[in-house]
């Protein structure tokens, strides 16, 4: 199977039609084609060929865009990088692409300083390539690599099927328009905001694409700019309310990155936000599971995508059905680059071995419980961080929690918990709160109280500096 440049296709279909704005820019679908073929013929000139790897350190940028299609044209493969990683951290990642090319926008240069210069290369002139290479289905499109909170990062092998195949189900759950506008403030180096570019692109809808998350200006585009799509995490979603969101045209937000306090989820719904949470990884091209439009609740991450399936393999010691959770379908990944080992027990038995734990409904809805080694395991018991983070969120005083394992001599591990909590509150009965709601082995047997929780670039949780937070924090309530 090929398929031809979605950009491209666009462009000769509807010319004029919007097609993304950034940086001040608005361009149609012509003009982000012909960003796209200056792009392709720039790379071409740097000697960018089939099968090579390119790699890219920017915040969101139109740049970012037209090169993901560029690389493309030329059956090459985008992999864009953490913008907020150091020069120590970044140095392996890019040895272990050994990239044909290195882009690192001027501001972020000195994280990478063997790169070329971004806007210098856009600088230069070059010949325009025209969209001739077909895309073969099972080529690399993009890597991605995977947060790495949990061990060291793998850089996920993402093809033209699984990228094309994940917009495609996402279109069968929320429907598609060329008047649909899609707010992008996810990074374009997390499979979220990379997705969302290529949906928006190939559904011929626009992108709006913002640097960087800022609350203030999130709200005021969704009550002024049209938005009918966006993505967000829990953080920022919540953020976005405080910032006084009031959407005008919003039809659709896709909530994912963890779980879903149902507080928060009550409030931007009587803010108008129609909420749909959604569980996915980079490993599955983001999306997986995604509640449906008109039957949404919050309570679980949906059902699968159409053409995707999910199961739970459950193991000694799980609580009846609950397991890992596995999952098939034509967007999972086709391994990790330079892994062979780490893809064969990722995919063994023909499944995506995720490593979350979670469990279906009896409407087939999936319900996650810990993301990929957050699960806590106590004197044998199995502790799920989501369970008792949501009996803490639900607490008036409690503004957010997080609740981590701690290696313990006589248990093995214990909970313990961090919660940023309202003005002119304090943390007194919230463990006899939690200890009312859950099972002993459950309430955590630390609890601090930070002013914020630490972050990622997504601005979800970062677990692995919280444990060393919690490791160092003396005392418990």
């Amino acid at each position: 199977m090929v398929s031809p440049c979605p950009v491209h296709a666009r462009a000769l279909a509807t010319p004029g039609a919007p097609a993304l704005v950034a940086e001040g820019r608005r361009l149609t679908f012509a003009e982000l084609d012909a960003e796209v073929a200056a792009w392709a013929g720039r790379l071409r000139r740097l000697g960018v060929f089939r099968g090579d790897r390119v790699a890219l350190l920017a915040w969101n940028r139109l740049a970012s865009v037209a090169l993901l299609f560029a690389a493309r044209r030329l059956r090459a493969a985008l992999a864009p990088l953490n913008a907020r990683l150091t020069p120590a951290e970044l140095a392996p990642l890019v040895e272990r692409l050994d990239p044909k090319l290195v882009l690192a926008e001027e501001r972020l240069h000195d994280q990478l300083p063997a790169a070329r210069v971004l806007e210098a290369v856009e600088r230069e002139p070059a010949e325009p390539h025209p969209d001739t290479d077909a895309l073969a289905a099972d080529e690399d499109w993009a890597l991605l690599f995977t947060s790495g909170t949990t061990g060291q990062p793998k850089a996920a092998r993402l093809t033209v099927r699984g990228l094309l195949g994940s917009a495609a189900a996402s279109r069968q759950n929320l429907g598609a328009s060329p008047a649909d506008r899609w707010l992008c403030t996810l990074p374009l180096f997390h499979v979220g905001g990379l997705a969302m570019a290529i949906r928006s692109q190939v559904d011929g809808a626009s992108l709006v694409l913002h640097r960087r998350f800022d609350a203030v200006a999130v709200a005021r585009e969704l009550a002024e700019g049209g938005i009918t799509h966006t993505s967000l995490v829990a953080r920022t979603l919540a953020d976005v309310l405080d910032a006084g969101a009031r959407p005008a045209a919003l039809r659709a937000v896709l909530v994912g990155g963890g779980p879903l306090p149902q507080a928060l989820a009550a409030r931007a719904r009587a803010a108008g936000l129609p909420l749909l949470h959604t569980y996915g990884l980079t490993e599955a091209c983001s999306q997986v599971t995604t509640e449906r439009p008109g039957d949404a609740d919050g309570t679980t991450a949906g059902p699968p995508l159409p053409t995707l399936e999910v199961r739970i393999l459950q193991r000694g010691g799980e609580a009846e059905g609950v397991g890992e959770i596995l999952v098939r379908g034509p967007t999972v990944m086709a391994g990790y680059h330079g892994d062979p080992a780490a893809t064969e027990a990722a995919l063994a038995g023909g499944w995506l071995h995720t490593g979350d734990v979670g469990a279906l409904d009896g409407r087939g809805r999936l319900r996650v419980l810990a993301r990929r080694s957050d699960l806590i395991v106590s004197g044998g018991e199995n502790v799920y961080p989501a369970e008792v983070e949501a009996v803490l969120a639900a607490h008036p005083s409690v503004v957010e929690a997080a609740v981590v394992g701690r290696e313990d001599a006589a248990w093995g591990e214990v909970p313990v918990a961090a919660v940023v909590l309202r003005p002119g509150t304090g943390p007194e009965g919230l463990l006899t709160w939690v200890r009312g709601r859950l099972a002993g082995f459950k309430v955590p047997a630390q609890l601090v109280v930070l002013p914020a929780l630490p972050r990622t670039a997504l601005e979800k949780v970062d677990r692995g500096a919280l444990r060393r937070s919690l490791a160092m924090a003396k005392g418990a309530l």
